[in-house]
């Protein structure tokens, strides 16, 4: 027993005629005529008999009528319910965004969602921009607005504007021109997003252009940045094999950078030691602050 022999019983039982329920179907009677024979055959009874030059349900028939609308229409109501999601007519929309998201498109793309769609849930989720871009490819997300790069494989991406991350700091002297490259590279930078470290997107064009400079220059200062940026993925560990390997020690950042690896490793007391040699260095009051409240809080 199928659907298409299901429905051409129920047409045939209402037109009464087999001709007129093929022509109602555009079928060659013939075939509807067979599929009803085959649906007689496994049933073991007929359900019509011939009246003159049409026919008449038998109580088999009429027995079963009921039994074959009710499944048709948990189909058709089955179809209807994929076609509202497919059609974008109703369902969830599970939309995902960077954490930044509401001061960009955020909030007239929710508008003009709601606006275009208005049977449709929007739920918006915020994540990293590569947590996103995973979400996306394995189908958790429908969409989702990032700040690039990100892995592409297997996502259509499509440029929606151009922005600039700016340098902030609370040294006045530090913003009174344009950052270059170079002094970019000798600064400790505060980032969000510390748990997607690896696969930050604002972190890999940091490292890539860390890279870019280190190839031009050969600066162990920009390696230490570039190191830390990398190592950072692969635990404190790693980075701090990288970062020991190379000859700063009369650089404040290396010393500090080395304290707070050996901090996030528990070695204490070198972590101490690290920062009172990063002290010795400072330049400023509120590195020195912070280097002291460091060695007292470890």
């Amino acid at each position: 027993m199928n659907l298409q022999q299901l429905s051409y019983f129920r047409e045939a039982f209402e037109q009464r005629s087999f001709s007129a329920a093929a022509k109602a179907l555009h079928l060659a009677q013939p075939s509807l005529s067979e599929q009803i024979r085959r649906l007689e055959g496994e049933l073991g009874v007929p359900l019509f008999v011939r009246v003159g030059r049409g026919v008449e349900p038998t109580e088999a028939g009429r027995a079963l009528l009921p039994h074959a609308e009710r499944v048709l229409a948990e189909i058709e109501s089955a179809r209807e319910s994929v076609a509202g999601v497919r059609d974008v007519r109703a369902g969830t929309a599970s939309f995902g965004t960077f954490s930044t998201a509401v001061y960009y498109l955020l909030a007239d793309l929710a508008e003009a969602f709601t606006e275009r769609y208005p049977g449709v849930r929007l739920r918006i989720v915020g994540l990293n921009s590569s947590a996103v871009a995973d979400d996306v490819r394995a189908g958790r997300l429908e969409a989702g607005l990032v700040v690039l790069p990100v892995d592409a494989e297997g996502l259509v991406i499509r440029p929606a504007l151009r922005d600039e991350v700016l340098y902030t700091s609370a040294h006045a002297h530090r913003v009174r021109r344009p950052v270059t490259t170079a002094e970019l590279a000798r600064r400790p930078l505060i980032l969000t997003d510390a748990s997607h470290a690896a696969e930050d997107p604002t972190r890999l064009q940091i490292a890539a252009l860390y890279g870019e400079l280190a190839d031009r220059t050969g600066s162990a200062v920009v390696r230490l940045n570039r190191a830390v940026a990398i190592a950072e993925a692969d635990g404190p560990a790693a980075a701090l094999a990288l970062v020991d390997g190379l000859d700063l020690a009369g650089y404040q950042y290396w010393h500090s950078t080395r304290a707070e690896l050996l901090r996030r490793l528990g070695r204490a007391d070198e972590a101490r030691a690290a920062y009172r040699e990063a002290l010795t260095l400072a330049r400023t009051v509120p590195e020195r602050r912070f280097l002291e409240r460091r060695i007292a809080e470890t």
